[in-house]
């Protein structure tokens, strides 16, 4: 899976320009896949069903990263930008970018004051990224032109990929690339002889500025259940707002609750069962400050029983994510264990007896 992560992170796909994510996604799948097809919204739709009728999970991870969109082009030749998604203005001085031209991808880099210029700036000031720019080494605003570049481009944090240790990897797009790769590999990991029913996975579009593709893709199935996979903020390092609730390293986090979505009981006391019986290391996970598809998936129609498998990570929507690949692997483990022995929606309601 991590040959698999690491193409992932790779390509270029911020909030509203996902068709290259997608057309990777779909000829990966398309030999294994029942279904693949792409809404009105941009989202990729891949259905693969078992071996007799049976309850229908939607399976949803995302597929846009955080990132940044061209808004302005200077006479001397440097960019303006906007924000795709939620940034720390804090950290995006010195950052290396990727930008994707009409003449292919190329770099940039957000620029800032030299170190010598310092003593002469306020120390505790921090530019929003408003009064930022990005340098792509132009000289000129003809001459940005001539690179192909233009007002509405898309910008990414520039691509790598590097091993902390064996297990613990750094790069870019770890949200939610990685649980795409969770995604994939359970569509191609299960065999129809495996579960009952249908598997809809839902690569979907534009999550980091509002769920928006989660939105429209639920509306489209009456299911049984639905589960996002996405990856979530741990809490273990030493600054002071940290409690040790979610550490890297821990296993797959089954969410209780966030800002989106107070996680269905009965969905995550069935994915506690699953992780206790097949020794699956696991977290339970409160936090407030964060959000996934799940929030609309359980929303849909008349309403999804709904669940969420969360996969840990350090720095989240920085260029330098980390998380623990053993993480990955429980949580991939765990999800096909859930498809396998997924229940209809009667079975996930309260029960008024």
């Amino acid at each position: 899976m991590e040959k698999l992560l690491k193409e992932l992170t790779a390509i270029h796909g911020p909030c509203g320009f996902e068709e290259d994510v997608a057309k990777y996604i779909a000829k990966r799948l398309k030999s294994v896949a029942d279904s693949v097809e792409v809404d009105g919204a941009g989202n990729l739709i891949v259905s693969k069903k078992g071996y007799k009728e049976g309850p229908r999970v939607i399976v949803a991870a995302h597929m846009d990263e955080v990132g940044f969109i061209v808004k302005k082009i200077e006479e001397n030749g440097l960019l303006r930008f906007e924000k795709l998604g939620g940034h720390d203005d804090r950290i995006l001085l010195s950052q290396r970018v990727q930008l994707n031209t009409s003449k292919g991808l190329r770099s940039g880099l957000i620029g800032t004051i030299s170190a010598h210029m310092a003593k002469y700036d306020d120390p505790k000031k921090v530019r929003t990224h408003k009064q930022l720019y990005i340098d792509v080494g132009a000289k000129s605003k003809q001459e940005v032109r001539d690179l192909g570049i233009n007002i509405g481009d898309s910008i990414t944090w520039y691509p790598h990929y590097d091993h902390l240790t064996e297990d613990r990897v750094m790069g870019k797009a770890f949200d939610d690339r990685a649980g795409c790769a969770v995604l994939i590999k359970t569509l191609e990991e299960l065999d129809a002889a495996d579960f009952s029913g249908e598997l809809v996975g839902v690569f979907t579009v534009q999550e980091e500025v509002g769920l928006r593709g989660a939105r429209v893709a639920g509306q489209q199935y009456n299911a049984d259940v639905a589960i996002a996979i996405d990856t979530t903020a741990v809490s273990d390092t030493p600054e002071e707002m940290m409690d040790k609730t979610l550490e890297l390293g821990n296993g797959t986090g089954i969410k209780v609750i966030d800002f989106s979505l107070i996680a269905n009981k009965k969905v995550r006391e069935h994915l506690v069962e699953l992780a206790e019986v097949n020794n699956i290391a696991y977290q339970l996970e409160v936090f407030p400050g964060i959000g996934t598809d799940a929030g609309e998936l359980s929303l849909s129609n008349q309403g999804i029983p709904t669940g969420v498998l969360s996969i840990p990570s350090r720095y989240a929507h920085s260029s330098v994510e980390v998380i623990d690949l053993k993480d990955l692997e429980a949580t991939k483990e765990l999800l096909k264990l859930f498809v396998k022995q997924m229940r209809v929606m009667e079975e996930y309601k309260f029960c008024l007896d």
